[in-house]
């Protein structure tokens, strides 16, 4: 445990920082400290790998107000660094990443004398490609002298975009950019930036002509040096999926924090999500084996090169016959339906269907093997081993192979995904159709994505990293933090401590839950009056946040607004989340009436204190959307295992995200305001006590 020395570092960084600050002591922060304290002392426990407790997981619910970011620092710091480890601290949104790197580490570091060096670290996906735009820029000059073909007269580049692919290369090559997305003055694009990245698979690193001045890896080596990572979630999963060490330190040798840590289960499974369209599929091989042809005329046709390319013919040929075969099986699914998806009950892929998705796993595994020569010959050619192949050619042909490589991978995993049954008694697999238009006509898409990646999770996280602690404002459902272990694979008996804010909710805020004459199962209904409602409530608000639960009644209600209200209103999809609470503070500053219409994304995130935020109405309970395949099917293996859908898992999840909503109210101790929700289920269903009952304690008013 927690020896003498380590407690005294700790307590007199907390003293220092306190007193540095001109601060007075929480008591839950306190009680934070201490916590993360004692889970990452456990660290030094011996484990026995048949434990299914890891003494060293911990789980911290913090209120708004208690100051769980210098608490859990504080603790982690220290100890990181006494047993000689290094501390990633995870979230899930840019914002929270900023405030760490720009606010709270150099706050910590400026006031309580803890030495450290801490870096940001971030995905391929946010660093220029210095190869990529050369690609670019090389190949849009050959095409702007000659377009032999009218598919290479489409891929011409418009001027503009040209002409910012330039920009970007003078402005690094100049040093006036270190190469980062983010640092960019102007927002670019994603359809224009995407071009401009690598991944993984397409990346050759040391073999790479532009290694040296490469910006993701000089992000990378600069990490090296950093006691401290902040990180996201994608890129600690990416990371692990990865074997862990790829970019971010092993986890053996690792703390993680994971902050805004009710992200960590959704995040999970979307890694392990995958899809791939039926027709789509089928071009990228017919595109493939001419890009293979090229590729091998091009180096001048070297054996070594010309044999595994020969031998794709054959898978290549299979998988275009199983794709074709599961086109004919799954469109009579589709004849007598106007709906554009089609989900397999209980995640079971019927017994037709079962071997083209057998056949087309197996084809491309072949693939797989074979394309992974290719790549290996390419990599030997770029370190000048193959003098047969050219390295110029080998450099410029390496992305596009690893790209290949990474699509026919990714059909290979979907493939697989449905041809094998879930395991007995382990969570299912929800699999879908979606019914979709492409510019070349309407395609399907083959979708699966596990209901829990709990048991991953468990096995390449908690079992194998020093030590994490998880934490949020918001990590019980209807008080208890059942759901969270359940979902992120953790022990029911795993630490877990849930804090309390410090806010007077009772003097400070006001629950209201207005006589609504309408249900929101009654949609039309429900919104029509939810805009006549607004249409009174919000000419006499100066700064309000309107949350949402679909596109179609925001759009439908905002479309119906008042005028006078409308010219208030800054709606979610106008611009970006950032640019949108920028807008909505500067019009507060100006003494103007604001107003946001959100979604979901906007129910947390959103840190709107004082005057910049007084009045919150959600006009519908956050359950989950009912055709949703996933949480469908999550819901059919719940009752088949005898238990209640609605109860155990819908009304815990809906509980989470009111809870998070309403806290957008509250930011500081001097915060007034009102919640204003629009559902009266709250009141009528017996469910509606347990969702109010796990509310912060506001002062009620209901009509």
């Amino acid at each position: 445990m927690l020896s003498e020395v380590q407690k005294k570092e700790i307590q007199e960084a907390y003293s220092r920082f306190l007193k540095s600050r001109g601060l007075t002591a929480r008591p839950a922060q306190k009680q934070m400290i201490a916590a993360v304290a004692r889970t990452l002392a456990a660290a030094a426990v011996p484990r026995s790998e048949t434990d299914d407790l890891h003494p060293a997981v911990g789980v911290v619910e913090a209120g708004t107000g208690t100051g769980k970011t210098i608490a859990y620092l504080l603790a982690a710091i220290p100890l990181a660094r006494a047993q000689e480890c290094r501390l990633v601290l995870s979230t899930a949104t840019v914002a929270l990443q900023e405030q760490l790197i720009n606010k709270d580490l150099p706050e910590v570091e400026a006031h309580t004398g803890l030495p450290m060096r801490y870096r940001l670290a971030k995905g391929r996906g946010r660093y220029l490609c210095l190869n990529k735009v050369e690609g670019h820029l090389e190949q849009q000059g050959l095409l702007g002298q000659m377009a032999l073909y009218e598919d290479e007269a489409a891929e011409k580049l418009p001027d503009d975009v040209l002409q910012l692919y330039q920009q970007l290369m003078d402005s690094y090559a100049s040093g006036q950019w270190d190469g980062d997305r983010d640092a960019l003055a102007d927002e670019v694009d994603d359809a224009i930036w995407r071009p401009l990245t690598s991944d993984h698979m397409q990346c050759s690193n040391r073999r790479c002509l532009n290694f040296s001045a490469c910006p993701f890896y000089r992000a990378r080596d600069r990490l090296e040096e950093a006691d401290v990572i902040v990180a996201n979630h994608d890129l600690v999963l990416a990371d692990l999926a990865l074997g862990g060490g790829a970019i971010l330190p092993e986890p053996e040798k690792t703390i993680y924090i994971f902050d805004e840590g009710h992200h960590l289960a959704d995040k999970a499974s979307g890694h392990f999500a995958f899809g791939a369209r039926l027709e789509g599929s089928r071009r990228l091989l017919k595109s493939a084996q001419k890009q293979l042809t090229q590729l091998v005329t091009e180096t001048g046709s070297p054996v070594q090169l010309a044999d595994p390319v020969e031998r794709l013919h054959r898978p290549f040929e299979e998988m275009g016959l199983a794709l074709e075969q599961l086109e004919l099986l799954l469109r009579p699914l589709f004849a007598e339906s106007v709906k554009d998806r089609y989900r397999f009950a209980q995640g079971r892929v019927p017994d037709p269907l079962l071997e083209p998705c057998f056949s087309l796993g197996q084809a491309a595994d072949r693939a797989q093997q074979h394309l992974e020569q290719v790549v290996d010959l390419l990599k030997e050619a770029m370190e000048g081993g193959i003098a047969d192949i050219p390295r110029a050619v080998a450099e410029r042909w390496f992305p596009q192979i690893g790209s290949l490589l990474g699509r026919v991978q990714q059909i290979a995993w979907l493939a697989h995904a449905y041809a094998r049954p879930d395991p007995e008694g382990s969570s299912p697999t929800a699999r879908w159709i979606n019914r979709i238009e492409s510019p070349a006509g309407e395609d399907l898409e083959l979708r699966s994505a596990p209901v829990s990646a709990a048991d991953t999770l468990s096995e390449h996280l908690w079992k194998v990293c020093h030590a994490a602690v998880i934490t949020s404002a918001t990590l019980t459902a209807l008080g208890r933090f059942d759901q969270l272990f359940s979902a992120l694979g953790l022990s029911p008996q795993t630490s877990a401590l849930r804090l309390n804010s410090p806010f007077d909710y009772a003097n400070c805020g006001v629950l209201q839950v207005p006589a609504m004459r309408t249900d929101p199962g009654q949609p039309d209904a429900h919104t029509d009056e939810v805009l006549e409602y607004l249409n009174t409530e919000l000419k006499s608000v100066a700064a309000a946040l309107v949350l949402f639960s679909s596109w179609r009644q925001m759009r439908s209600v905002l479309d119906q607004l008042d005028e006078s209200i409308k010219n208030s209103v800054l709606a979610q999809g106008q611009y970006s989340k950032q640019e949108t609470l920028r807008l909505h503070r500067e019009r507060v500053d100006e003494d103007k009436r604001s107003i946001i219409f959100g979604l979901a994304s906007f129910a947390e995130g959103v840190d709107l204190p004082g005057r910049y935020l007084t009045d919150v109405f959600i006009t519908k309970l956050p359950f989950s959307v009912p055709d949703d395949p996933v949480d469908a099917t999550m819901a059919e293996w719940i009752e088949q295992r005898g238990g209640n859908a609605f109860t155990d898992w819908t009304v815990p999840a809906a509980s989470m995200r009111l809870t998070q909503a309403v806290g957008r109210l509250l930011r500081t101790e001097q915060d007034r305001g009102r919640v204003v929700l629009l559902d009266r289920r709250v009141v009528t269903r017996r469910y509606g006590r347990q969702l109010l009952d796990s509310l912060p304690p506001f002062r009620r008013e209901i009509n």
